[in-house]
């Protein structure tokens, strides 16, 4: 990061573009932070269809009755977020831009909601109490 920075020192233009050094830098350092943040919570995701591949039928039509009965005692928004988030395969950005709302708070929304349907679906997960 540092011999980035000296770079632009050395061109002297682009720092003078560039009102404070230090703002920069640690922007730059809480976005490699986030993108390794990232990169780990998608490794760590399980698709639904990877869950049920393996099970029998049976089991897997009790996981999807199971998944719709939670996502049933969600409050309405949270509901729709997951939906299309996850059934939908809409991006955090393109369902800010739709409801109109901020990308941190479809973040929050998307993170608490999957928190409460791993609850609910534990026992489908093969998660222990």
């Amino acid at each position: 990061m540092q011999a980035v920075f000296l770079r632009l020192l050395r061109r002297g233009s682009d720092v003078e573009a560039m009102e404070n050094e230090e703002s920069y830098l640690r922007r730059a350092a809480v976005n490699a932070a986030l993108d390794v943040i990232r990169s780990r919570q998608s490794e760590r995701a399980v698709e639904l269809t990877e869950i049920s591949a393996g099970a029998a039928p049976e089991s897997s039509r009790e996981l999807r009755q199971a998944l719709a009965r939670a996502l049933a005692q969600l409050k309405p928004r949270p509901a729709e977020i997951f939906t299309l988030r996850f059934l939908e395969g809409f991006s955090n950005p393109e369902i800010a831009r739709m409801l109109k709302i901020s990308q941190v708070l479809v973040a929050v929304l998307v993170h608490r909601t999957r928190q409460q349907l791993r609850k609910q679906l534990g026992a489908y997960l093969g998660d222990r109490p």
